[in-house]
């Protein structure tokens, strides 16, 4: 199922406009036999409004670019965390999931940390577990986030299958040397910069909150 864009009407209404008054001006100037200087005058002023028209409806295709379609992720809605986790944690992860599901276009969030899965939120794939492929790997070693635009692109977005098989887009960003904060949207190329700024600043936060709380000597 896509989504259909609301200004694709829009859009293009000076494009056909102006292409129509055009047709309308040339179809009445060859029907006219004996053409006066006010007609003529008219018929420039026709020509230049018609043209202003095409060239807007043109710029407009640039300007407000059609929006990616988006799908209906497969899966089942859920919110699973891990039982044992201290209540600040789960108080900050439960925060942090909220935000992120409701003023973004991701869809479903997955924490991984430690060598486990902390907390799965939004759309649920079947397969729970997390195996570290080599993306997930990467982000780990070189401490920067990968952004995937169009997850069908990448043949190694295989790893992901703990994702919704349909995913669309994946932002994987590290949570220092010990884990990810995976992100999966339902359009491709729906993250804006802004939003990838907005995500590094949250889970830095969520971990210093782990790595307070989940580090071996609070664990004994």
């Amino acid at each position: 199922m896509t989504k259909s864009d609301p200004n694709q009407v829009l859009r293009r209404l000076p494009l056909v406009v102006g292409s129509l008054f055009g047709v309308l001006l040339f179809l009445n100037r060859l029907l006219t036999p004996d053409l006066t200087n006010s007609q003529a005058r008219s018929d420039a002023l026709g020509v230049i409004l018609s043209g202003v028209l095409i060239l807007t409806g043109l710029i407009w295709q640039q300007v407000q670019p059609k929006l990616p379609d988006s799908v209906q992720l497969i899966g089942e809605e859920g919110f699973e965390l891990e039982p044992s986790l201290p209540e600040p944690v789960k108080t900050e992860l439960a925060w942090a999931s909220h935000l992120l599901l409701t003023n973004t276009v991701t869809r479903s969030v997955l924490v991984w940390y430690g060598g486990q899965v902390l907390l799965r939120r939004g759309i649920l794939a079947p397969k729970k577990e997390l195996t570290p492929g080599a993306i997930v790997k990467r982000v780990l070693d070189k401490q920067k986030a990968v952004y995937l635009v169009n997850l069908k692109l990448y043949p190694g977005s295989i790893e992901f299958d703990y994702l919704p098989e349909n995913t669309q887009g994946i932002i994987c960003q590290p949570l220092g040397d010990k884990g990810v904060f995976i992100l999966a949207a339902n359009a491709p190329r729906s993250y804006t910069r802004q939003d990838e700024i907005w995500i590094e600043g949250i889970a830095q936060k969520l971990e210093n909150t782990l790595s307070t709380y989940l580090s071996p000597a609070k664990q004994e």
